[in-house]
């Protein structure tokens, strides 16, 4: 059984849209690991007693951590403000940057007011909302990130994406957002695979951030009857889980092999030998006891964890030729 946190001592990164969520708990668990960390967010400071300042989560991860956290206000989805991030990451770095975690993502309020809506019902700029800050800005912010691993010849590119990129999840937009930042680590992995610099696509199950709880756990509470939404992110992923994936990967000496693929936190946690928040371990969506215990919870008891589906069965299913 590998430690909890390997040793990132003197590695650079940036993690975009960390003031909270997905992003907050990577930039958490890399600063701890010993690494310098920028984190990015559209602004410094909320409205006074409001969640979610990107100075006190920088603050907050700080506290106790080996490394150090930066905040820097970066709304990516102006490039010229993502030029400058990195332009400042360079500067100080001295043109260092070891890890770029593109986690940014502006659509989760357009998700759920959308909710059961088809595609033709929602505002066109549906699609806007959902894949400019969070698709079109990983492509940018990885770009300015190549700038400066090429070079080195060293480096990691993660894309955040989800499980919606394989199936049908909350709407067309979405969809093909995910679709497509998955297959923008494919192929931005074979022009980098030259320079020894990895590109991988980070697939997080369900994982309770503050808008879950707010939108469908709290939510959910009220109601006797609970959807298999809320079942779903009851007993979801703490936003440090995938946290602990990236830091792996990014000590992995053998980062090179993953390069171009999708990465799922769960399969992540049981090959380098870490756990979730209270010893955990929570299920891949490649396990047939992750939908039992979703769309039938009563019997889930039942079904083995070692049963599996076949990642290429997975990706077979979708394909429509």
């Amino acid at each position: 059984m590998a430690s909890e946190l390997p040793s990132l001592a003197g590695k650079v990164c940036i993690v975009t849209g960390a003031s909270r969520g997905v992003g907050k708990g990577i930039a958490l668990i890399l600063a701890k690991a010993g690494a310098t960390v920028y984190i990015t967010g559209r602004t410094l400071d909320t409205a006074e007693g409001k969640p979610g300042s990107l100075r006190q989560t920088a603050e907050e991860i700080g506290q106790g951590s080996s490394g150090q956290c930066i905040p820097v206000k970066c709304d990516h989805g102006n490039d010229e403000e993502v030029k400058q991030l990195f332009d400042k990451v360079s500067r100080e770095q001295n043109g260092r940057l070891d890890v770029l975690v593109n986690n940014a993502y502006k659509g989760v309020p357009a998700l759920f007011e959308g909710e059961g809506k088809p595609f033709y019902e929602l505002p066109v700029n549906t699609w806007d909302e959902v894949n400019n800050v969070g698709l079109r800005s990983n492509y940018v912010a990885a770009c300015y990130a190549a700038k400066m691993m090429v070079p080195a010849k060293q480096g990691l590119i993660v894309n955040v994406s989800s499980s919606g990129g394989l199936h049908y999840l909350f709407n067309v937009a979405y969809g093909v957002g995910k679709a497509a930042n998955d297959r923008m680590a494919a192929d931005m992995a074979v022009e980098l695979r030259k320079h020894n610099v990895a590109c991988v696509s980070l697939w997080p199950g369900p994982v309770k951030t503050e808008l879950i709880q707010e939108l469908v756990l709290d939510k959910a509470a009220e109601d006797e009857k609970q959807s298999e939404e809320a079942r779903m992110f009851k007993d979801g992923e703490d936003i440090t889980y995938s946290g602990k994936a990236v830091a792996w990967l990014a000590a992995d000496p053998n980062i090179m092999k993953k390069s171009g693929r999708i990465l799922i936190v769960a399969e992540l946690a049981r090959e380098y030998g870490f756990k979730d928040v209270g010893g955990v371990q929570p299920l891949s969506i490649r396990q047939v006891k992750f939908y039992f215990q979703v769309m039938y919870p009563s019997v889930a008891w039942m079904v083995p964890e070692f049963v599996y589906v076949p990642a290429w069965l997975m990706a077979a299913a979708t394909h429509k030729f």
